[in-house]
């Protein structure tokens, strides 16, 4: 895919080259109807403006997309800059090539509020085209390809900014479209700009040991090719070399902070052999020939990624010690992990099954109403950057049904894409067969069980929003209690949008308050003022994203009085503080953010605290009767790193405790001592229970409460169970800092 700018020549060339029927004449109409409608206008590098199109139409050849897409790639921008309407399309080059133009075509007069609404817009708008014909962001991503190799021409802040649009949209959805080729190139193209320090040294590394590299894979080529002469095939593999992008290379040594040399996939050789049994066949002789490495092989031919990706990769050493990585697929395979979807113009002439397509691009379908139930038209670009770029794990149930999930998802991300009512009711889960709290991170090969309540008035909890890491899962849990808790999330996102204005010496009269937030009730769909506190109660509406907005508003129609400032007032003569997502607050002297609580003694708020600053981690929180924090104390450690913190009031985060019941052990016990914690609405995330010499039990259960004050209230009722002797909290647990 190489070319930053080609020629109608080069295209008409090209088309008469490829084994693919196209029809020429419409080729060539649309090239025309575009370079007319462009006349005059000029590219930023000085080029006419007719190369860019005609160049977007030559990659989508490289990708064997059929006439209407070419055609539709001349004609991309020719509605949005040029007089030409999207009816003169339809009249001369009909529906498909209109729709196909339009779905490219960027929102002109929508009621966006700034660059950043603007770019989610556009964004859900390509969406909701792409859902009806996959064709439109193919258009797209070849578009933003060609904008991304002319780049240099452009001002060092856009290119800053497209770079890191292309980074967090276009190179997830090629990658979920598994369109390899343009996603690692949209990816190195956009790193170059980002960081070119980077990138520059990367290249560098790989230039200086270019000769060395390219003797290596050629002499591994060889071996593998000799010994294959030994073996019976239907057809004669294809043995291909390859270096991994300079992007693919910069997440594993700068992100997972690894030596170059530990990048075991840094060198990759791909073998393309015609039947499935002879793939399995060829891993059996490169393991015989190499040794392999432990824990470093995949079987994506059994278990196929989210974008229908296949193949074994095995990583290996050779008598050099030189680790390489080994890709063994057919030629479908291939076909499919080099253009993805748009394979299927290239070798199928289409799609087959509607219902395969509809399934492969559920995602979309996905990422669409998670927006929606967010009131928050940037949510999509959320959505996309953390769902769609990450690595995929597969999981399976009891029975075998296999789910592919984000890396980091957990037990809630799990329950809600097996099904929503499922992750409603969940109660807890068993990975392998073991007990395992609603935060387990799941790993590929996990088979998960999830428990389920069958109290069906039961539904999720608000502290879930903060385990799940799915945008689908969020999504789902926010819908349930925007349907289901409407009267209390018009009280809670009353009182918090209250609390914010006092804080910022805000003062609305009550009157025109609905007037002053008119602009964010259009933002975030409200319909009225109950709407948008409702939002806020169950977190569509993000009210530290809002505020600086409302502040500058209010500034503008009412003024500043004497007593207001746009910051909140500081208390005389104490250190200005912070406030964690933790709950926890903090003076100036402490820098990280990032908040933790110790499990030597697991702190809940009402108990007194300390923090402890560790060194890249953030603050460790402790009780100030851990045990650690008095071992170190009286050792004169590290004095300086233990600093004042303090729990905020409005702390809404739920805390892991564990409770202790020791009791006589008699039938029913363990289920008196259960119900009692569950009619409290208190999550129970694992439990154990043990028969001792003497005749007793013990029981203990690791809870979600809010403070102190909740756990020590379900103590109170537990104590009060027929049979039970003591109700303790266990404070120390074996942990670190």
């Amino acid at each position: 895919m190489g070319n930053e700018s080609c020629t109608i020549n080069m295209l008409i060339q090209k088309i008469l080259d490829d084994e693919k029927q196209y029809d020429m004449s419409k080729i060539i109409s649309a090239y025309e109807f575009a370079a007319k409608a462009h006349e005059g206008q000029k590219r930023s590098s000085g080029e006419p403006y007719i190369v860019h199109p005609v160049s977007v139409s030559f990659i989508l050849l490289d990708l064997g997309m059929d006439t209407d897409t070419i055609c539709a790639a001349m004609l991309h921008d020719v509605v949005e800059d040029t007089p030409v309407t999207l009816e003169e399309i339809k009249k001369h080059f009909g529906q498909d090539v209109a729709m196909l133009v339009d779905g490219v075509t960027k929102l002109s007069n929508a009621p966006i509020f700034n660059k950043d609404e603007q770019l989610a817009e556009n964004v859900r708008k390509i969406l909701l085209a792409m859902s009806q014909d996959i064709r439109v962001m193919i258009i797209k991503l070849c578009d933003r390809l060609h904008n991304m190799r002319t780049l240099a021409c452009r001002p060092g802040f856009k290119q800053r900014k497209t770079a890191l649009e292309t980074m967090n949209i276009y190179a997830p959805i090629a990658h979920r479209l598994g369109i390899r080729a343009v996603k690692e190139e949209l990816e190195d193209l956009a790193f170059k700009y980002l960081d070119p320090y980077a990138y520059s040294e990367i290249e560098h590394l790989l230039e200086i040991k270019k000769d060395e590299r390219e003797a290596f894979i050629a002499t591994i080529k060889s071996k593998i090719a000799e010994r294959f002469k030994t073996e019976k095939f239907e057809k004669e593999p294809q043995i291909d070399g390859r270096v991994k992008s300079i992007y693919g290379i910069y997440k594993k040594i700068y992100v997972n902070r690894k030596n170059i040399e530990e990048v075991y996939d840094k060198y990759a050789v791909r073998v393309i052999v015609s039947t499935v049994a002879e793939c399995y066949n060829v891993l059996g002789i490169i393991h015989d020939m190499f040794t392999p490495i432990p824990n470093r092989f995949k079987d994506y031919i059994s278990t196929p990624k989210a974008n229908m990706y296949q193949s074994l990769h095995t990583s290996v050493l050779g008598r050099e010690g030189i680790p390489f990585e080994v890709q063994i697929r057919t030629w479908d395979m291939h076909y499919t992990a080099e253009y993805g979807i748009a394979a299927h113009w290239k070798y199928k002439e289409g799609i087959q099954s509607r219902d395969k397509m509809e399934q492969r691009l559920a995602w979309i379908r996905q990422v669409i109403e998670a927006q929606q139930t967010a009131d928050d038209v940037e949510e999509i670009v959320r959505i996309i950057k953390t769902d769609l770029a990450t690595d995929d794990i597969v999981v399976f149930t009891p029975k075998a049904d296999n789910f592919t999930m984000p890396v980091n998802s957990t037990i809630i991300d799990f329950a809600y894409r097996v099904h929503t009512e499922i992750g409603h009711r969940t109660m807890g889960a068993k990975v392998d067969g073991k007990i395992v709290p609603l935060d387990y991170k799941l790993h590929t090969g996990d088979i998960v069980e999830i428990l389920t309540t069958k109290d069906e008035k039961r539904g999720p909890n608000r502290a879930w929003l903060e385990i799940a890491q799915t945008n689908e899962a969020k999504s789902k849990i926010r819908s349930w209690f925007k349907k289901e808790c409407r009267e209390e999330n018009i009280a809670q996102g009353k009182a918090e949008l209250e609390r914010e204005f006092q804080h910022y010496r805000m003062h609305v009269p009550e009157n025109e308050l609905e007037t002053f937030l008119q602009d964010d009730l259009k933002r975030h769909s409200c319909n009225t003022l109950d709407d948008f506190y409702a939002s806020i109660g169950y977190g569509g509406v993000l009210i530290p994203k809002i505020m600086q907005r409302l502040k500058d508003d209010y500034i503008r129609i009412y003024g500043e009085s004497k007593d207001d400032t746009s910051l909140p007032a500081p208390t005389p003569k104490v250190k200005k503080k912070k406030q964690s997502n933790s709950g926890i607050i903090f003076d100036d002297s402490i820098s990280n953010f990032q908040v933790r609580f110790s499990q030597c003694c697991n702190p809940l708020p009402g108990d007194d605290i300390i923090g402890f600053v560790t060194r890249g981690h953030g603050v460790s929180v402790h009780k100030k009767s851990c045990p650690n924090y008095i071992a170190s104390i009286a050792n004169g450690e590290n004095a300086d790193r233990w600093k004042k913190v303090e729990w905020s009031e409005t702390t809404k985060i739920e805390f892991h405790a564990v409770i202790e019941v020791l009791a006589i052990d008699r039938t029913g016990m363990l289920q008196e001592v259960i119900t009692v914690i569950s009619e409290a609405r208190i999550p129970i995330y694992n439990s154990t229970s043990r028969r001792l010499k003497n005749g007793n039990a013990v029981f203990r259960a690791t809870v979600a409460v809010t403070g102190k004050e909740q756990l020590e209230s379900i103590m109170k009722k537990l104590d009060k169970v027929k049979d039970v002797i003591t109700v303790t909290r266990v404070e120390s647990r074996r942990g670190i800092w």
